[in-house]
């Protein structure tokens, strides 16, 4: 079984669009999502759960596109 982690992963601008692209494209045909983050492959199921999330501490605002799903 793989630790918990919390890891944040930068992506250019045409890198992020073409994410984007595909996971639009996923949900659209109820297909699931792959992607790999920081060498771990994820297969995000087309019954995840998916909800955009907005924080602010100080100066600083945060948007994050978060999907959940149980572990299999």
């Amino acid at each position: 079984m793989k630790k918990d982690r919390d890891i944040e992963k930068g992506y250019t601008v045409k890198q992020m669009v073409g994410k984007l692209r595909r996971l639009a494209d996923c949900l659209e045909k109820d297909k699931p999502f792959r992607i790999q983050i920081a060498g771990e492959r994820l297969n995000i199921p087309s019954s995840a759960i998916f909800n955009i999330e907005h924080e602010r501490e100080g100066n600083m605002k945060e948007v994050e596109f978060q999907f959940k799903w149980e572990r299999n």
